[in-house]
């Protein structure tokens, strides 16, 4: 026996991705629902590879009665309005916006690296995407930490433009279209120009002077990982397509050399470890889309601090920063709670 599943904002990046995904790791599902909002109803989109195709269904009218898991991707002031409706059917959404992730009632949950706090669902049959960057973060940092214990992690982003939806996508490709034929490349979706620029900035400025987005790695990290962790980033919108990097330095409490973190990484759940130390030995954004792994390369001691290491991390945003994790959530979800059968 499968689930009865719920796809909200099919039609967008991260929804066409969760439906990818879905079909790829072959997640039972008994009937599956597809809702975005009313100017996409009665659109067709397909359901990954498998050759079906879904009928889009307006989210102000959908029942949610009777089905047991949504997928949310339709922004925080949507969440708003339609997750309490769905977990009140008795349907559990796993949402991928960052309402809830400071919700001291919902769990924050990447899979490998917190499952066992998937158990507190119940208590608003929500659980919460953490953010993409955020994500791939822990994934690399949890194996290290079990091992040595993290104390400071400081990270300098390098984020995509898929991160900001199919308009960021868009314009970057009318942006670096506009520059080879000599036309402007006024900035529409980014503060400034994305083509060959890069821009540090992501989300809304703080008082502190931090953007939203530094703010959400810290908190999260804490919530996820270890809220003894200190942490600080700075976040960065660079033209690339799909795939986010960061550079990290990562201070310890025990000592780990380099060596020994890579024999950690190399069986880590998640965790693919690319370190050849040498030309092209190391994975860059163009190499991960469409991969599940956190790909950690460059792995080495850092001489400036004690017990410190630094480390270079990449992976598919739309992907285990997104679509998959949410996945991997109802996964873990179904073995814990909402066995069939």
């Amino acid at each position: 026996m499968g689930y009865r599943v719920v796809v909200a904002g099919a039609t967008g990046n991260v929804g066409r991705e969760m439906l990818n995904i879905l079909a790829e790791r072959e997640f039972p599902i008994d009937e599956i629902a597809v809702l975005a909002s009313s100017r996409s109803t009665g659109d067709e989109i397909e359901f990954g590879d498998t050759g079906k195709k879904l009928r889009v269904q307006n989210i102000e009218h959908f029942d949610w009665a009777g089905w047991d898991i949504a997928l949310f991707a339709i922004g925080s002031e949507a969440t708003k309005k339609y997750a309490p409706i769905s977990a009140a059917a008795g349907c559990v959404v796993i949402d991928n916006s960052s309402l809830y992730r400071m919700d001291p009632d919902v769990p924050l949950i990447v899979p490998e690296v917190n499952p066992d706090a998937i158990d507190g669902y119940k208590a608003r049959n929500i659980i919460a995407n953490p953010n993409c960057s955020t994500a791939q973060m822990v994934v690399a940092l949890k194996p290290l930490h079990d091992e040595a214990k993290i104390t400071r992690v400081v990270v300098a982003t390098y984020q995509s433009v898929s991160g900001a939806g199919k308009e960021g996508m868009d314009e970057l490709f009318e942006q670096s279209r506009n520059i080879f034929v000599g036309d402007p490349a006024e900035p529409k979706k980014f503060t400034k120009q994305i083509a060959f620029n890069v821009i540090p900035h992501i989300d809304s400025f703080l008082d502190d002077g931090f953007t939203k987005e530094e703010w959400k790695m810290v908190v999260e990290t804490k919530k996820i990982l270890d809220p003894k962790i200190k942490v600080v980033a700075t976040c960065v919108r660079v033209p690339v397509f799909v795939g986010h990097s960061e550079a990290l330095h990562v201070e310890f409490e025990n000592e780990i050399s380099a060596k020994k973190a890579q024999s950690i990484l190399r069986e880590a759940p998640g965790v693919m470890l690319v370190d050849k130390r040498e030309n092209g030995g190391y994975v860059t954004p163009v190499e991960c889309v469409g991969d599940y792994a956190t790909f950690v390369s460059r792995v080495r001691e850092d001489p400036t601090v004690e017990n410190g290491l630094a480390l270079w991390c990449v992976s598919d945003n739309l992907r285990k920063g997104a679509a998959l994790n949410a996945v991997q959530i109802a996964e873990l979800l179904g073995r814990r709670h909402l066995k069939k059968g």
